[in-house]
């Protein structure tokens, strides 16, 4: 049985090293990803996104578990900070999460930032392919928690939901900033605490204000308690869930969804594009000491990006 073939019937580990492979750039892991994308398209996509702290993981903990008990397979990629010293992702696959590791209906991995803005992981996209074919219902992307500039995930995800906690200061800024355009669920989480009333109708102010409102589709805003109430807290995951699930419905009877799914391809082949014109010519240029000659030039004020840029082009594009 090869890799491919391992992938579809839901091997983990192999699974796992085509991600490792597709984060390292090794080659043949885009190979694998091309044989496997005619197998994908039917997971649901769910990205989960808010400021550090705002508890994302372990929203999501509850969420796999609220989502297995309605007999879906679930697909988790976690997005860390990078290790200065192994490149890899510092919180590993998330402590909170290893109470799902023995289930064979769930598979968690965590993906390393590598100095890549928006709060993603630049081998996000395919790393999602790999968990749709092999088979999970439900994909998570948990954002890394960067702020106010996470809105790459509109590019890869069916529904997002913005995670914000009552008492923050920056949280009416976040929703200001963008994130608040990107939203088709708010979760206001930790909502035992104070101020999660007045969170409330700041959001619902702010929806009130959007210039361009989702048409038929207003985001609920969820709001979940502590963890250590854990009876209420299984409750307004479940509630959650619902919402979820009532979104998917939304976008497939309105059209959205095939629109969406056609925002994540352009998507998608824009980085194909790059990945495949500007990183050859990046690091050719690096390897012959061109690279090293044009910042020195900037440095010294001898030329500017724009001219450079322009003679590579002309070089190499013809």
């Amino acid at each position: 049985m090869n890799r491919v073939e391992k992938i579809l019937s839901g091997d983990v580990r192999t699974a796992s090293r085509l991600i490792r492979d597709i984060e390292d750039d090794i080659q043949g892991a885009v190979s694998t990803i091309k044989d496997l994308y005619p197998h994908t398209g039917n997971a649901h996509v769910i990205g989960i996104t808010g400021s550090p702290g705002a508890g994302k993981s372990t929203l999501t903990d509850g969420l796999i578990a609220a989502f297995r008990k309605i007999g879906k397979t679930v697909g988790v990629l976690a997005v860390d900070p990078t290790s200065p010293f192994t490149g890899g992702a510092i919180l590993g696959d998330r402590v909170r999460m290893q109470r799902h590791a023995l289930d064979p209906g769930v598979f968690i991995r965590s993906l390393a930032t590598r100095g890549v803005l928006g709060g993603l992981s630049k081998a996000v996209g395919d790393s999602i392919h790999v968990l749709d074919s092999m088979g999970k219902d439900i994909i998570i992307v948990e954002t890394v928690g960067a702020g106010q500039q996470e809105v790459d995930i509109m590019n890869h995800a069916h529904t997002i939901i913005v995670v914000l906690v009552p008492g923050m200061g920056d949280a009416v800024q976040t929703i200001k900033a963008g994130i608040m355009e990107i939203a088709d669920i708010f979760v206001i989480n930790k909502a035992d605490r104070i101020g999660t009333d007045r969170l409330f109708q700041e959001i619902n102010i702010m929806l009130d204000m959007a210039l361009a409102p989702t048409v038929g589709w207003r985001p609920p805003i969820n709001k979940v308690g502590s963890i250590q109430d854990e009876k209420n807290f299984v409750l307004a995951i479940k509630e959650l869930v619902a919402k979820i699930i009532e979104h998917r419905n939304f976008l497939a009877e309105s059209g959205l969804l095939e629109e969406r799914k056609r925002r994540k391809a352009v998507c998608e082949l824009r980085g194909a594009l790059e990945a495949c014109i500007i990183g050859p010519i990046y690091t050719e240029l690096i390897n012959d000491g061109a690279f090293e000659q044009m910042i020195e030039k900037l440095i010294a004020r001898e030329s500017d990006p724009h001219t450079l840029a322009e003679k590579v082009a002309r070089r190499y594009l013809k």
